[in-house]
Formats: C-alpha cells, sequence, structure tokens
C-alpha cells in the first residue's frame, strides 16, 4: 500500500481491499474524490435503489454498476461501503457480513444500539471487520490536537466545550427531509464527529446528564428542485440538545448540537487544562489548524501540525481499516468505537427526556493516536 499512517514509508507489495458502494447519494461524491489518493482501496462497483443512479454514477467513476443484491453476492467486492440513509445502516451492514464482507459505513453505525449490536456480534462471529465513520478525526486537525494534549502542554484536562449549532441542513441540502426523520436531528448528524474526538482526546465516557428541546418552527427546502418544499420534522428528532458527558479518566465534557440557532459566537470546540487552553478545529474537517494559549501569557499561537493525515478527505478511514487487516491490528475507525458514541447520543436522549442521569453499559480503549504526520497521495 501507499504512504499511510505513522509516516510509514511507501511499499508496493501490499494487499488492496475492493470496495464495492451501496448509496450514491451526496456524500458518495467525497468518497469517489479520495479514492484515487489511497492506494490499498480500488473502487470495482456502486449501487443503488435507483439503478440509473448507479449505472450513471459507475460510468463517471469508470467502473460497474449493479443491484444492492449483485453487489452484495459478488466475489469481487471484499468490503461494502455503506452510504445509505441511517434507517437502513444496519440492515445494510448485517446483509454484507452475511454475505462475508467487511463493511464500513457512514454515521451513525445505526439507529440505536439494539440495532447496532447484532451487527458487531455477527462481525465478531464471522471474523470481519466494522467500521465507521467519521474519519475526520484522524486528519492532522484532530489528531494534532491531541498530541498537544498528550504532550501536556495544557497541564492536566479538566474540562472540554463543545458547542456546534446552526439553523438546519435545509438551507444548503438539496434533499435535507432525512435530517428530520428518526436517525437524524443534530445529535445523531452532527454528534458523532464531537463525541468521537472526545472519546479519542479522554477515553470513553462513564454518564451523561443533559436536556433536549424541539421547536414548532416551520421548515421547507432553500435550494435545488426541491425548493420550497415543506419539511416534516419527526416527534422523536429534537432540535436542540445539551449533555454533560463524565469520561471515565474524571474529564468533564459539555456538548450542546442545535439546529435552532441563526447566529452565535460561542467557541466551537475547546478543551481546558490546568495549564491552559486548545482550541480544537472543527473536526467535521480534517486540517483545521490547532490553537493554543497557556498560562504563561493566555496569548492565542497556532499549533503546528504534528500528527494524522496530511490533506485527508472521506476514505481515509477505510484505508486505515485495510492496513489494519494486512498488519493484524485494531482499526481506527471502529465498530465497537461507533458502537460507544452510539450509545452516548441514545443515554443523552433518554437523560434528557427524562430529566435523569443515564450510566453506559459500554466500553472502548481510546484509539490508537496517529502519531506521526502522514500523507495518503
Amino acid at each position: 500500500m501507499g504512504s499511510t499512517l505513522n509516516g510509514a514509508s511507501e511499499t508496493t507489495g501490499g494487499s488492496v481491499l475492493r470496495v464495492g458502494v451501496i448509496g450514491v447519494g451526496n456524500i458518495s461524491k467525497q468518497y469517489f474524490a479520495e479514492f484515487p489518493k489511497l492506494p490499498n482501496l480500488q473502487l470495482v462497483v456502486v449501487a443503488d435503489l435507483d439503478l440509473a443512479r448507479a449505472a450513471e454514477v459507475a460510468a463517471e467513476q469508470g467502473v460497474r454498476s449493479s443491484s444492492v443484491d449483485e453487489l452484495l453476492a459478488d466475489p469481487e467486492v471484499d468490503v461494502v461501503l455503506n452510504l445509505t440513509i441511517p434507517a437502513a445502516h444496519a440492515e445494510v451492514a448485517l446483509r454484507a457480513l452475511e454475505a462475508g464482507k467487511h463493511v464500513y459505513g457512514e454515521k451513525p453505525l445505526a439507529l440505536s444500539t439494539a440495532e447496532a449490536r447484532p451487527v458487531l456480534e455477527l462481525a465478531a462471529a464471522k471474523g470481519l471487520r466494522v467500521g465507521s465513520a467519521p474519519d475526520t478525526v484522524l486528519g492532522s486537525g484532530v489528531q494534532t490536537a491531541l498530541a498537544v494534549l498528550d504532550s501536556g502542554a495544557i497541564g492536566r484536562p479538566i474540562a472540554a466545550a463543545v458547542a456546534w449549532s446552526a439553523p438546519g441542513h435545509e438551507l444548503w441540502h438539496p434533499a435535507p427531509a432525512f435530517y428530520y426523520q428518526p436517525g437524524g436531528g443534530p445529535l445523531l448528524d452532527m454528534g458523532p464527529y464531537y463525541l468521537t474526538s472526545l472519546v479519542s482526546f479522554f477515553g470513553p465516557v462513564v454518564r451523561v446528564s443533559g436536556a433536549v428541546a424541539r421547536s414548532d418552527r416551520e421548515r421547507s427546502v432553500a435550494t435545488g428542485a426541491l425548493a420550497g418544499t415543506p419539511i416534516p420534522v419527526h416527534e422523536e428528532v429534537d432540535t436542540h440538545v445539551t449533555a454533560i458527558l463524565e469520561h471515565a479518566n474524571g474529564v468533564v465534557s459539555t456538548v450542546t448540537v442545535s439546529f435552532e440557532v441563526w447566529a452565535s459566537r460561542v467557541p466551537l470546540f475547546e478543551v481546558y487544562g490546568t495549564g491552559g487552553t486548545v482550541a480544537v478545529p472543527d473536526p467535521n474537517r480534517f486540517s483545521d489548524p490547532v490553537e493554543i494559549a497557556t498560562a504563561d501569557d493566555r496569548t492565542w499561537r497556532a499549533v503546528p501540525d504534528s500528527a494524522g493525515f496530511v490533506d485527508a478527505g472521506r476514505g481515509v478511514g477505510l484505508s486505515d481499516l485495510a492496513e489494519a487487516i494486512e498488519q493484524d491490528r485494531p482499526h481506527r475507525a471502529s465498530g465497537d468505537l461507533a458502537f460507544h458514541v452510539l450509545e452516548i447520543m441514545e443515554a443523552i436522549i433518554v437523560a434528557g427526556r427524562e430529566h435523569r442521569v443515564v450510566e453506559l453499559t459500554s466500553t472502548v480503549p481510546r484509539p490508537a493516536p496517529v502519531l506521526q504526520s502522514a500523507t495518503v497521495a
């Protein structure tokens, strides 16, 4: 495989994982753009419920198209990249595993831990890998922040604060209705980026509390062919969520995610230590700069990139999974990590609606950091 994690030099004899993509919607474009940079991945076939759309995308990518059933039965597919809507994530993952294929999916892993647990159990029984987005946390932004924290530059971390907000994805997405159906909302859509980062920084969460709200604001599509179409908000979707997370190592994180904020000056993501503060870049992106202010002068300064993939994009987590299979090591964007993050989100919703503290039942090791800058080209 090519140059990847930890500054490893390029080799030519590594194995290549052959990829079949199910679901060629909006997010798939970002994966297709990155495949040429990831030499241990080979796109071989795409499928979608819309066969005409699958054929169009296949022609653009120079690969075959097929039905979903045909892709799952295809002996040339080693791993299924599951880019379906959240409501189909668990079903497609189970079918891929039953067909003897590894699976890597978009977030969330499933709509609930009850849906996700059989996926991990089947994978373990069959000796197959399950991976899940977000892999943005493997980029130079979050990984450099992690390196700063591990270096002790701000002393012992005490707390972290996240505040992601927007009026709603209907302002930019051409078909945003699924964001307001089960599996959507600001928590399940945006929460995985921040929660995965927090677990990568501080390890597993042991208990949560929180509050949730849901407005009756009328929403409609703002752009594209569906502009003006009303968007119903499902009764199970909370549009503003605030949570307090207690990590096993004692760090306390506060997290707010919202589809109700038109403008804000609240910092996006910060970590507070006994000797300073780290401003963490947006974990929905791979490579924004990290800043630090220490107790010595309390002046912000930029930190040079020192860890993670350089110039990375979506798909690097799948590339790491391919490398991990070859090296017989755990992959970083793992199903176990995604399951723990899913349980955190589930617990936040229960805590908010029932006004109580919820203890988590799952745990996960902190993923191995990407110790040195690396490129995927």
